[in-house]
């Protein structure tokens, strides 16, 4: 159980069990100084949660487990809100047992078997959902009033199924995780392109229902423009989705799949739009002064529309909590210091450019990204800076775990707007999150990083830390004022509730001043017609409790 391929993934936290993060000694100084110091708290045993783990209420099948342990390694995501659950053990429902369909027609069978059981079905596919898209609902409801929950995990629906070396289209199972589907593609000389934070362990069909954003998709595409079509066995019936590289055929129905969160169903495949394998792939870092002047120069990238593959710009703040969570504060100093006498000052930002295609052409982007910089005052950083980000991109999900037993709590929440907005709303995100526990005499350090531009405008996503209470109930409280300041802050200022990460069950509340009365009207139809008795995971998306 808890098998990702070769890989065991920790029950609790992020990842492959046998990575240990360090905090350098440094680093865990700066973190005292910035909010004070870290208070660990014991994590529940697994060994205990299990002895808790009442008895399934599903009646046997051969795709399905009714195993305590694997029951309770799918009962959650990687929100923060899951992982105070799973370090205190006070897990709330487990679902009554896991299936492992190996086909459509499997799923078609699973569904099946939930529907006579009376069971709820959740999909579930790498569990990486930061927004509590497999949180329990109604979890004060007692046991027997609630119906039992049957997750579905698309481990086994990862094969690459065809690959149209012609028009690049390839079709997977979409359980396929983001290493095993590019290691496909790459003994064709092809590749997809799609790199989340998650990547090691997200799906491609979690991609999908999530309208994910990698951190290349400035060139590659969002999720929205690599979805061809597939297949979606939904309670009523099977969607096929066809594979026209364009059509004015009425609406498109592949956006209602995208970004649906598991309501309308299982999407059992996906077809993708591949591309060559790049002859040049590099990243370069450039520091900028100030926060103003690297604005700037971003807006100017984006409105350039250079064929960069990336656009990444850091506030001097979150530059300087990477450097020092990085450690090798000697060597990071005389590079800063060099830096410095260059013209990027004291306290700059980090500007990371990443560059893939024909070599020419990538060289070409970067002298031009590199005048248009210059302008604004960057000054090119130390090689080691960039390869640096590129070693430890995926990285930073195991330093939580990290900083966890350090004491200290970490998430993250994102948004977009236009540029005109940005600015105020960057500064009011951090300004909310820093005073957010004032109440409770606490400090809060949040630092914030645009991760993905725009022609009309830009993400902004922030990472904010504080110290854990003594006791869960009290962490959750601090976590649920902080997230809940935020996210006001967000809508008040008119930026997205989501940008990459979803919707789940975390950000619902927002989701009908997004999409308006009428939206929201007919999101519920849809979701009525595809599943009228109400077979999926309600509370996503939605946040009904059937």
């Amino acid at each position: 159980m808890g098998h990702h391929g070769a890989v065991t993934r920790r029950w609790n936290g992020w990842g492959d069990e046998s990575i240990v993060a360090k905090v350098p000694r440094e680093a865990l100084a700066h973190l005292e100084r910035l909010v004070g110091a870290g208070r660990p708290t014991p994590d529940a045993r697994l060994g205990d949660v299990l002895e808790t783990v009442p008895a399934g209420r599903l009646p046997g099948h051969p795709l399905v487990s009714a195993d305590p342990e694997d029951r309770v390694r799918h009962a959650r995501g990687q929100s923060l809100g899951d992982w105070i659950a799973l370090r205190s053990g006070q897990i709330g429902r487990v679902p009554d047992a896991v299936a492992r369909p190996t086909s459509a027609d499997e799923v078609r069978a699973v569904l099946d078997y939930a529907r006579s059981a009376g069971a709820r079905v959740v999909p579930y596919g790498g569990g990486t959902t930061v927004v509590g898209g497999l949180a329990p609902a109604e979890l004060d409801a007692p046991r027997g009033a609630h119906p039992p929950v049957l997750v579905v995990s698309l481990e086994r629906l990862a094969d690459l199924r065809t690959l149209d070396e012609t028009s690049g289209l390839a079709t997977f199972g979409a359980g396929v995780t983001g290493p095993a589907l590019e290691a496909a593609l790459r003994a064709h000389r092809r590749m997809l392109g799609h790199e989340p934070q998650s990547w090691e362990f997200s799906t491609l069909g979690g991609w999908v229902v999530t309208r994910s954003s990698g951190q290349r998709s400035l060139g590659f595409g969002r999720m929205e423009a690599l979805f061809a079509g597939g297949r979606l066995e939904a309670p009523a019936g099977r969607l096929d989705l066809p594979t026209s590289p364009a059509s004015a055929t009425g609406p498109d129905l592949r956006q209602l799949v995208l970004g649906s969160e598991g309501r309308l169903g299982i999407l059992a495949e996906a077809t993708v739009r591949t591309v060559t394998i790049p002859e040049y792939e590099r990243v370069v870092a450039i520091f900028i002064p100030d926060w103003e002047h690297g604005m700037t120069a971003v807006r100017h990238l984006a409105d350039a529309r250079l064929p960069l593959a990336m656009v990444r710009l850091s506030t001097p703040s979150e530059t300087r909590t990477t450097l020092a969570l990085a450690g090798r504060r000697r060597r990071v100093g005389l590079a800063m210091r060099w830096v410095g006498r260059r013209g990027a000052g004291d306290d700059p930002c980090l500007l990371l450019l990443g560059l893939a295609g024909r070599t020419r052409v990538a060289e070409a982007t970067a002298g031009e990204a590199a005048r248009i910089v210059r302008k604004q005052r960057g000054v090119p950083a130390p090689g080691a800076f960039a390869r640096a980000w590129e070693a430890n991109r995926y990285h930073g999900p195991y330093l939580r775990n990290a900083l966890w037993d350090a004491g200290y709590a970490v998430d993250t929440l994102e948004t977009a707007i236009d540029w005109t907005r940005a600015p105020a709303l960057a500064a009011a995100l951090v300004q909310a999150l820093d005073a957010g526990l004032e109440s409770e005499n606490e400090r809060v350090h949040a630092f914030a990083h645009l991760s993905h531009v725009y022609s009309s405008g830009t993400s902004i996503y922030v990472s904010y830390l504080f110290r854990q209470s003594p006791r869960p109930e009290g962490t959750h409280r601090r976590w649920l004022a902080l997230k809940t300041a935020a996210s006001r802050t967000i809508v008040e200022h008119g930026g997205t509730i989501s940008h990459q990460h979803g919707i789940g069950r975390d950000h619902q509340p927002y989701l009908a001043l997004e999409k308006g009365e009428l939206g929201m009207a007919a999101l519920r139809d849809v979701v009525a017609t595809f599943d009228p008795d109400g077979l999926m995971d309600p509370g996503v998306l939605l946040g009904d409790t059937r």
